[in-house]
């Protein structure tokens, strides 16, 4: 058996009943995923494509002994088990869960880039992380977390109180 590997993922949802969404994708992630602390959950207004509701946000650090590819299998299959279904890129959705970080690895296969390639770009993802993981460095551009948070506008990031 291997030791666990610390991932960070990013949540987020769109539709339905947002914050059940986020709630029933964190209960499924054990076994194999153990969630060691969850940032606060973030309202924030669509990034991509833009006629669509807003969406909440969350950031879970957490470890797991799935492989990379096995950790995406699952989570896959916990969007579909929630009722995800295939739109448009940047479109609305039920839940979508992404590897921001899998341990300080950097993989760049077909289906599969981590550290997440849109990371750096993202306020919904870089204003939760920044929360749990500061100090966190980003493997390829050597940044932590808060630096690439300071670096582009997150005035769109809200606490939401529900």
């Amino acid at each position: 058996m291997t030791d666990p590997i610390r991932i960070y993922l990013g949540l987020g949802a769109n539709l339905g009943e947002r914050a059940a969404n986020l709630a029933a994708a964190r209960a499924a992630l054990p076994p194999p995923v153990r969630c060691l602390r969850a940032s606060r959950v973030y309202e924030t207004a669509p990034w991509g494509y833009q006629d669509q509701p807003a969406f909440l946000n969350q950031v879970l650090e957490a470890q797991t002994e799935l492989e990379p590819l096995d950790l995406l299998a699952h989570l896959k299959a916990i969007e579909a088990n929630l009722g995800r279904t295939p739109t448009f890129r940047f479109g609305p959705r039920v839940i979508d869960i992404d590897i921001l970080f899998y341990g300080e690895q950097v993989i760049a296969r077909a289906g599969l880039t981590i550290p997440h390639p849109l990371l750096a770009q993202r306020p919904f993802v870089l204003v939760p992380l920044a929360e749990l993981a500061p100090q966190l460095r980003h493997p390829l551009n050597g940044q932590t977390i808060q630096e690439l948070a300071s670096a582009i506008d997150t005035s769109g990031v809200e606490v939401y109180h529900g």
